[in-house]
């Protein structure tokens, strides 16, 4: 426990310098490990997150990012993705 806290700090550091989408997927990295840690048994507990890990990535790649500060991304009828200011 003591060296997840001694590391925490490091990864924000590190995550300073990052884009948008990849600070995206290093926040759904560290809160899926954190939920899977968390609802996992004792004994596989790191299992659990590394499982929650690997989900967190996944979703925050398919949510994705707008492009822009008051961009939002919309689907039209025929299933065109387009951007446009958010409503």
């Amino acid at each position: 426990m003591k060296k997840t806290f001694l590391i925490l700090p490091l990864l924000a550091l590190g995550l300073a310098g990052c884009q948008t989408a990849e600070q995206n997927a290093a926040l759904g990295a560290l809160g899926g490990a954190a939920v899977g840690a968390a609802v996992s048994s004792d004994s596989d507990r790191t299992q659990g997150a590394l499982i929650g890990a690997a989900l967190g990535v996944a979703a925050s790649t398919l949510v994705g990012t707008a492009p822009q500060a008051g961009q939002c991304y919309y689907r039209d009828a025929r299933g065109q993705t387009f951007i446009a200011p958010c409503r």
